[in-house]
């Protein structure tokens, strides 16, 4: 079972590690994470821990959404997602109940973890920018410069192929990240390298899955 975090990408910056080494990081904000849910396999069938993030206005959202956290005795949350890490903790760290925070303590200095979010928005883009396809010849009388290239047979539909189209804007998962500090003070992860998305990109940092230990 992974264990996780909400949270915001606040940008990148770089530290200098016991041996002097430069290392570039991305900041991730994860402050105010709070259990709004436990799952449980009597009643859902499966364990889980449902964790919502940054509090949001009561006029933006309905009178479910402000009922459900309401027994959490919380705030509306934007960034909601369940991470089945619950039996991990209760030993380790803290007994998950509904309302308490998620913090930084959480992962330690050295760990693995997985990053996913949602990849910077390109817009409506062609194929040599959104499949790296090459162009053809500039010279020559050559008609076709940008072109998308043969579309292959008439019949039947086009599902899978290497068209123009909209560009980014889909979720994106970074593997094996390490963890190069954790400011507990101001709830900050230093993440070492790039995570998806553009900086004030929400993104869910888990314990790697293919971290080899």
């Amino acid at each position: 079972m992974a264990k996780g975090i909400l949270g915001r990408k606040l940008g990148m910056t770089q530290i200098f590690d016991e041996n002097g080494t430069l290392i570039p990081v991305t900041v991730v904000d994860v402050a105010d994470n709070v259990v709004l849910q436990q799952k449980t396999v009597e009643t859902d069938g499966y364990v889980a821990t449902q964790v919502g993030f940054e509090t949001k206005r009561d006029k933006l959202s309905n009178k479910p959404e402000q009922g459900h956290v309401k027994k959490a005795n919380t705030a509306p949350k934007r960034f909601i997602k369940e991470i089945r890490f619950k039996e991990e903790l209760k030993n380790e760290l803290v007994d998950l109940a509904v309302g308490d925070l998620v913090k930084t303590e959480v992962f330690s200095v050295g760990e693995v973890v997985d990053v996913t979010g949602t990849s910077k928005g390109k817009g409506f883009e062609g194929t040599i920018k959104r499949h790296n396809q090459h162009r053809g010849p500039m010279t020559h009388g050559s008609r076709y410069h940008r072109g998308p290239g043969s579309m292959g047979a008439i019949k039947g539909k086009l599902k899978g192929k290497n068209l123009p189209g909209h560009m980014g804007s889909e979720q994106v998962t970074v593997q094996n990240l390490k963890i190069a500090g954790v400011d507990v003070e101001n709830q900050l992860l230093l993440i070492s390298g790039s995570v998806p998305g553009p900086n004030k990109g929400l993104v869910i940092v888990k314990s790697a899955i293919k971290s080899g230990k």
